[in-house]
């Protein structure tokens, strides 16, 4: 009989600020594995940022160990969490995520007051936020990209997004540089409304990854001298 790992077996029974981050974040860059020869169900999380796959862990209350894979050439190795749960893989499959998910991913019925903890998971998996500079040295545009290669799922976050908080953004674009994938764009005035949503306070310790909010961050300083506190672009007041 193999080894028995611990994990918290009910993380996803209950909507939490957590939940939402994981689950967000699973959606972006975690998978369903089902291995019936050997009669196992796992979760597979991966990602190249080690920090964020020690925090899954660590909310998931797992022992499992994190394996580091090694692509070689010029690519960032890959840390894997793969927990072995029936009970969690089928949990899952019931909000919506599914074996094979990237094609046919299912947007999960996420309640108002969680959304935007699960926008920054996914964000924080598979977001990125761009800052373009003047050559003066003040920035000139702020962008933000979700990715994925399920049209219908980013198809289902642009109208949530702009549901839930007014974020429009210019609709759904085929990514040039990777076959079957799709992005949602936001340029600046949208990307500080996201901003809003994604980092409201409170923030809970390490549910979030720093250097994609340093970027919105860096952009506020840089576009006044004012306290973060009192920035106000295009009639958005943001907070620090």
């Amino acid at each position: 009989m193999g080894i028995k790992y611990r994990v918290n077996e009910q993380f996803f029974d209950t909507w939490s600020h957590s939940m939402a981050y994981t689950l967000g974040f699973i959606y972006a860059d975690g998978s369903l594995e089902d291995a019936p020869y050997i009669r196992a169900k796992y979760l597979r999380v991966t990602n190249t940022d080690l920090d964020r796959i020690q925090t899954i862990k660590r909310i998931l209350k797992s022992d499992h160990k994190i394996v580091t894979e090694e692509k070689g050439g010029n690519y960032k190795p890959r840390h894997l969490l793969r927990i072995g749960s029936h009970k969690l893989y089928d949990r899952l499959v019931k909000i919506g995520v599914t074996p094979r998910k990237s094609l046919v991913m299912i947007f999960p019925d996420v309640p108002n007051a969680y959304f935007g903890s699960f926008v920054r998971g996914y964000f924080d998996g598979d977001g990125c936020a761009y800052l373009e500079i003047r050559p003066t040295g003040r920035p000139k545009r702020l962008l933000t990209v979700f990715t994925s290669g399920s049209k219908v799922f980013l198809e289902a976050l642009h109208f949530r997004l702009e549901a839930c908080a007014g974020i429009k953004g210019r609709g759904l674009y085929r990514h040039g540089s990777t076959k079957g994938t799709y992005q949602l764009r936001y340029s600046s005035e949208d990307s500080i409304r996201l901003f809003k949503l994604m980092y409201k306070l409170p923030l809970q310790k390490g549910l979030f990854l720093q250097r994609k909010y340093d970027i919105f961050t860096r952009y506020f300083k840089l576009h006044s001298s004012m306290p973060l506190a009192r920035l106000k672009f295009g009639g958005l007041m943001v907070k620090g």
